[in-house]
């Protein structure tokens, strides 16, 4: 192994960096490997001066900055790019183009950074002969094959903290405060900071919510004398026969985002009598310096990463299984999307704490 380069697709997430400077110290000190950094995920390898390289000297003082010092790029599918053709917009396949552009630089792996989505090109591009390891990566902690990605310990922390802030001035004006954070199709988020952080009411995409079971929640602490709530609401929640809220469709390239649901939920609320306030906590989760569990989960896939790439276990991602860092292959990694397991020890403690999931069962 002489040569290898390492690239970050898909949303930002904290530990990054130190995944990269995992990738590259590694390298360097095992293996005697130069390391290449791709700019703003696949895209790097086709624009001017997306390839460079790293050094130790390069990744010096970047374990606690979050962010990537790579750049990312959320739709950089080298299968579906967007592009101006006399004037209109078209989607076309570089894939081809990308590959070769690998195969030209003499590449003994690439080590790709990123989420379900990257990861899922990163296995069609395995399947063209592209030499790829990868690493999991998101804050909303839904890819497969591995007990935890890192950035959720972060995300989580931050989200937490929130409804800690928010629980003080809901106490003082009596108002129920609607927390949305992020969690497209995955609950982890909401779930996990709720508990932590005392919330009421969680909302999350696995369990569709009833909007009448809300307010027998909030009714019943007020009966109790609490007069203040906390909801804790992904945004990819619903409720019951409903569907999820978008502030922008998608399309071939881009996917729709969603954001909205948080405020309709107090809108209710309010409509209901009782005072409401939303705050939505978005990219806050993303960004800044992340803990030190992601710091040291990211810079152990970084270290496992390189030496999967040495072994040639090519197709393949680092996971967590039972404390230790192995490898999984991508394709079953990625078969089955992470859920919340409804039926889990976590929500069922949560049900026994007296939280509501805003569902027939409470």
């Amino acid at each position: 192994m002489k040569r290898i380069a390492v690239l970050t697709g898909g949303g930002d997430a904290p530990g990054l960096n130190a995944v990269i400077r995992a990738v590259v110290k590694t390298a360097i000190n095992d293996y005697g490997c130069e390391v290449l950094g791709v700019q703003d995920g696949y895209d790097g390898f086709i624009a001017p001066g997306g390839v460079f390289p790293l050094d130790l000297a390069a990744v010096r003082g970047i374990l606690p900055r979050g962010g990537t010092i790579l750049g990312t790029a959320n739709r950089g599918n080298p299968f579906a790019r967007k592009v101006m053709q006399d004037g209109k917009e078209i989607i076309i396949d570089v894939s081809d183009k990308v590959v070769a552009a690998i195969k030209a630089l003499n590449l003994d792996a690439v080590i790709v950074i990123g989420g379900d989505g990257t990861l899922h090109v990163s296995m069609e591009l395995c399947d063209k002969g592209v030499p790829v390891i990868g690493v999991p990566k998101t804050i909303d902690n839904d890819v497969g094959g591995t007990e935890v990605t890192f950035g959720f310990d972060t995300a989580l922390t931050i989200a937490t903290e929130a409804l800690d802030r928010l629980h003080t001035t809901a106490e003082s004006h009596h108002r129920v405060m609607v927390l949305e954070l992020m969690g497209r199709d995955a609950g982890f988020i909401a779930l996990h900071a709720g508990v932590a952080g005392g919330a009421d009411i969680i909302l999350i995409p696995e369990i569709p919510f009833r909007y009448d079971a809300i307010i027998h929640k909030v009714r019943q602490r007020v009966e109790r004398g609490s007069h203040f709530s906390l909801v804790a609401v992904s945004e990819g929640a619903k409720p019951l026969g409903g569907g999820q809220v978008f502030s922008r469709r998608g399309d071939a390239v881009y996917v729709p985002r969603l954001g909205g649901i948080g405020q309709e939920v107090a809108e209710y609320i309010n409509a209901q009598g009782f005072e409401s306030r939303v705050t939505v906590l978005g990219h806050i989760q993303r960004g800044g310096t992340p803990t030190a569990f992601d710091r040291w989960l990211a810079t152990r896939y970084g270290a496992a990463a390189v030496r999967a790439a040495a072994a040639g276990r090519f197709g393949h991602m680092v996971a967590l299984h039972n404390a230790q860092v192995i490898t999984v292959p991508l394709r079953e990694a990625l078969a089955v999307p992470k859920r919340v397991n409804v039926d889990s020890d976590a929500v069922r403690t949560a049900r026994g704490i007296g939280i509501s999931f805003g569902d027939e069962n409470n």
